[in-house]
């Protein structure tokens, strides 16, 4: 599964004094939401946001999931809270890989073959899968999560 980071938007008009934002803050980690933010000192003056690091996040309940950590930003805030862009944390693993696949709604086999220094990941589709995606959108994301050359194949042939 992937990691997430689920970015969370509050105190919109930036009237939270820095002791409540450090409340909030505490209480998030009291749950043991992993919680990345700045520093009191350091706040924008409106638009305040979090960022939780949110592990296993299966894409398909991911509008469950983000629902549910704003609910717990809101309630630790004590201020209404909206869902922010969420992103993934790239480690480079085939989970990672298969993270891409997943979020694009194809299914494929990832082999990792190192030879030297040079690294290359082959990800194995079905010959459907690329009309239903654009293979060039796919290439560039599997490229990015990994952070190595990518190819794709269908039935066995490189494209």
């Amino acid at each position: 599964m992937r990691t997430a980071v689920v970015r969370v938007v509050f105190d919109r008009d930036g009237t939270m004094p820095a002791a409540g934002y450090e409340a909030g803050l505490r209480r998030l980690r009291e749950l043991g939401i992993e919680v990345v933010a700045s520093p009191a000192d350091r706040l924008p003056g409106r638009n305040r946001e979090v960022e939780l690091i949110v592990a296993g996040l299966d894409p398909a309940d991911l509008d469950e999931h983000v629902d549910k950590h704003v609910a717990l930003v809101a309630d630790a805030f004590g201020a209404p809270a909206t869902a922010g862009v969420v992103t993934y944390v790239s480690r480079g693993t085939d989970d990672d890989a298969r993270g891409v696949l997943a979020a694009f709604g194809v299914d494929g086999a990832v082999r990792r073959r190192v030879d030297g220094d040079e690294e290359l990941v082959t990800v194995t589709l079905a010959p459907g899968d690329l009309r239903r995606v654009p293979e060039s959108r796919l290439h560039t994301a599997l490229e990015a999560a990994l952070n190595c050359e990518v190819r794709i194949v269908t039935g066995g042939s490189p494209l």
